[in-house]
């Protein structure tokens, strides 16, 4: 895989990203956000104090994503119910989403605690999963981080997030509770960084992605954490389609494309709150569940096309509590 992820200076997240913060900080007042200075960091409130804002949603999930996607907001069909959406494509799938977007950073100091994600994780290299990318590392004096949590950071957490990145000339960070349209936007944007996930999680050999494109509903703002970690979870397992174009045998696909989606789980069907108000914990549900509800894989070797799953809109309408007359 790494052949993919070769150190090219042009195609480093954490530049490719800058441009969409810099948007951010040029604009404060009309994307609804907040800068603040907190230790040598930059920090960019996206929800917290501020209202945010559907662009600024976007915006961080262009981050999120190294800079390295197309990002757009849309109304689609899923199945019956015409609601909004987000879309994202890559030509830079392992990059972008899972070098990059991957939430598998665990910021923990004194009492703060968020869940990083976006490109400064291919700099600090906190992850076992770097491993699994081949050891892939982004070198960038410009360093960001998003953030997904309900409180800024302390000058303690900034200077450890500063140090797990050697402490790069420029930091900034990126934060949005899950309780917020930034939370709602940047989360839904995921679909393409869910299915690649759960396909490196059945052994698959990432580099024959050539590139994804994937398409979620995006939730209503949740009441509280709990319900908008819910609704979000429910966008991805039961709203979204995604199609990657990959080189390989029909034969290997076909053996694989009915493992991936989300109806692969023994928890499939559940609404997410009502799974984790039964566990009592997130990691005892079934990590087979955290996939995309339909997925196509479209080979370019041999024309053909592959997919297994469904969209589920009566499931997405009890979690986004929808009435319609």
């Amino acid at each position: 895989m790494s052949i993919y992820l070769n150190d090219i200076p042009q195609l480093s997240p954490n530049q490719q990203a800058f441009p969409f913060v810099r948007q951010l900080l040029a604009r404060p007042e009309q994307l609804k956000v907040a800068k603040k200075i907190i230790g040598k960091a930059t920090v960019i409130d996206c929800g917290i104090n501020v209202p945010g804002s559907w662009e600024a949603g976007v915006i961080f999930a262009n981050v999120c994503l190294g800079g390295l996607a197309k990002v757009s907001l849309l109304w689609a069909d899923f199945s019956g119910l015409h609601w909004s959406a987000v879309e994202v494509t890559t030509d830079h799938p392992v990059r972008a989403c899972l070098a990059s977007q991957y939430a598998g950073w665990a910021i923990k100091k004194d009492k703060f605690f968020a869940m990083g994600s976006g490109p400064a994780r291919a700099v600090a290299q906190t992850e076992e999963l770097f491993t699994k990318l081949g050891g892939y590392k982004d070198s960038s004096e410009i360093v960001v981080l998003c953030l997904e949590g309900n409180k800024l950071p302390t000058e303690e957490a900034v200077n450890l997030i500063a140090e797990k990145c050697g402490y790069p000339a420029d930091l900034y960070i990126l934060i949005a509770p899950t309780a917020s349209v930034v939370g709602s936007v940047q989360i839904a944007a995921r679909s393409v960084e869910t299915g690649l996930h759960k396909l490196m999680e059945l052994g698959y050999d990432l580099s024959l992605i050539e590139s994804g494109r994937g398409i979620a509903p995006v939730p209503p703002i949740g009441e509280n954490d709990l319900n908008a970690l819910g609704r979000t979870n429910d966008a991805i397992l039961y709203g979204t389609t995604v199609h990657y174009t990959l080189d390989d045998e029909d034969e290997n696909l076909l053996a694989l494309v009915n493992k991936v989606p989300s109806h692969s789980s023994q928890d499939y069907g559940a609404a997410f709150q009502e799974l984790f108000e039964r566990y009592g914990n997130f990691y005892d549900i079934d990590p087979l569940l955290f996939s995309p509800a339909q997925v196509w894989l479209c080979n370019k070797r041999s024309g053909n096309s592959f997919g297994s799953g469904k969209i589920r809109p009566d499931l997405l309408a009890k979690s986004f509590s929808l009435t319609l007359d």
